[in-house]
């Protein structure tokens, strides 16, 4: 079955790289697109990621 609710699952892209978390969001609460300083594994260093569509 299917989650119900206003939580949907994102995904965060790295604007200096091509990795991407996959995270959860509350549509409801935040409406506007979020923005994230996490660690990328690709570039060994901390980088602002991203909501992609």
């Amino acid at each position: 079955m299917a989650k119900k609710g206003p939580r949907e699952t994102i995904r965060m892209k790295s604007t200096e790289s091509n990795s991407c978390y996959w995270t959860v969001k509350n549509k409801r609460n935040t409406t506007e697109r979020i923005e994230l300083r996490k660690y990328d594994p690709l570039l060994r260093k901390h980088a602002v990621f991203k909501e992609a569509k």
